[in-house]
């Protein structure tokens, strides 16, 4: 075969050290708009970005030319970097090692698309520590609870 033809979908979710509250109304945006721009950048595609003060859900398409981990490390490194530089009270931000990654069907891209647009409602009812065990599980995830949260 000539090329690489592929369209995988991720469901990316990750979150902040401690689940403090950075990801605040100010920054918020610019902060979207800058991780869109990494994955833009290393010819991936964003179809949705949202979440909450303290964790960010991806549903995105990531190029077949560079590992999970390396694209990871980009987006949270750039992205990291970027937010210290911000101000002085967010200077100490870091994200929370690790990640949850999971394959979504090209059927079920409305349905996760909905679900992140609706982060706001959905965390009145369960804080992310319950919706990540909830993801996990789902998609049948082995973890231990202690590794999770480091």
């Amino acid at each position: 075969m000539a090329g690489t033809f592929s369209k995988i979908y991720y469901h990316i979710a990750f979150s902040t050290k401690g689940r403090a509250n950075f990801i605040t109304k100010p920054i918020r945006d610019e902060l979207y708009k800058y991780i869109c721009g990494i994955i833009k950048n290393e010819q991936g595609f964003v179809y949705s970005i949202g979440g909450m003060e303290d964790h960010i859900h991806l549903l995105c398409s990531l190029p077949t030319t560079k590992s999970i981990s390396e694209m990871m490390k980009r987006i949270k490194g750039h992205s990291s970097k970027w937010i210290c530089s911000k101000s002085d009270t967010l200077s100490n931000f870091k994200w929370q090692a690790g990640f949850g990654l999971f394959t979504v069907s090209h059927s079920q891209i409305a349905n996760v698309k909905q679900y992140i647009d609706s982060q706001h409602a959905h965390h009145q009812k369960m804080t992310f520590q319950d919706e990540f065990r909830f993801l996990l599980n789902k998609h049948n995830v082995d973890f231990e609870e202690q590794y999770i949260w480091k």
